[in-house]
């Protein structure tokens, strides 16, 4: 960016997202928040926040399930330890879910295997498109030392948000989609062939690649899924004694460091 190009947006903010004309209005995307967006639902306006158009109640529905089935209220799932972990040394509810969103984005869990198992149904189609095998693709990626994500699940070897989110995508007409038509037939390849399981990143991803989102525009819908099964963990930790959330003495820790040293209280003259 230039130097003339900063200059000019010193004081003055070009943009047709949004904008708040205090006393007035607020514009959201061209659409007046408080009068024809205000009976949306908050996910709903969540989605159009993001997207800059309505996509419709369909979707909607749809990606409203995403955040239902993964409200998980348990203290032992990464994000929801954090936060209990908050509640317990009595911080505040922001701070406490500020702090289990932050670690979501993780490389095993969250964000960054979905944002690729998006990318990997996207990559998938346009291979298919040239007229090649779904299952040379797979292999090409295994080949590659690729991570084929949404496949396997740590510590489960099934997923049951699975049949339930086939069930809603059956429901608002998501069924017949060529991405998920896709995630399954990679899932019965790795199940015959490597005994792979599946777990949710690989539905959600090809459900929300049938109905066109980008990378950037999953990423920031997903974002927010796991706060309702946040809460209640920080809630349960903060009703505790402060400082209660699976303390460990130092007897505990299994240390495996250099042995315990043996310190001279002599000191060695120094010449002045």
């Amino acid at each position: 960016m230039s130097h003339r190009r900063l200059l000019d947006t010193e004081s003055h903010w070009l943009t047709n997202r949004g904008k708040a004309f205090l006393t007035e209005r607020v514009v959201m995307h061209g659409r007046d928040l408080h009068k024809q967006l205000g009976n949306y639902e908050w996910l709903h306006l969540y989605l159009f926040s993001i997207l800059g158009r309505d996509p419709g109640e369909q979707v909607y529905r749809l990606l409203n399930y995403y955040y239902v089935a993964t409200s998980f209220p348990d203290p032992s799932i990464w994000p929801n330890h954090v936060t209990a972990l908050a509640g317990s040394v009595r911080t505040t509810p922001s701070l406490a879910l500020m702090a289990g969103l932050s670690i979501s984005e993780a490389s095993i869990y969250g964000r960054r295997p979905e944002v690729r198992a998006l990318d990997f149904f996207y990559r998938a189609g346009r291979w298919c498109d040239e007229g090649k095998s779904l299952t040379e693709f797979v292999e090409l990626e295994k080949s590659q030392g690729r991570i084929i994500y949404g496949y396997g699940r740590p510590l489960a070897s099934a997923d049951e948000r699975i049949s339930h989110t086939l069930e809603k995508a059956k429901e608002w007409g998501f069924s017949d989609g060529r991405f998920l038509n896709m995630a399954l037939d990679v899932y019965e390849y790795l199940r015959t062939t490597y005994g792979y399981s599946m777990n949710i990143a690989a539905i959600d991803a090809a459900l929300a690649a049938d109905v066109g989102l980008n990378a950037e525009e999953y990423q920031l819908f997903m974002t927010p899924i796991f706060l309702a099964g946040m809460t209640p963990c920080f809630l349960d930790a903060a009703e505790k004694p402060e400082g209660a959330f699976f303390p460990m003495r130092c007897t505990s820790i299994c240390y495996g460091g250099p042995a315990k040293r043996e310190w001279s209280d002599n000191k060695e003259e120094t010449p002045s």
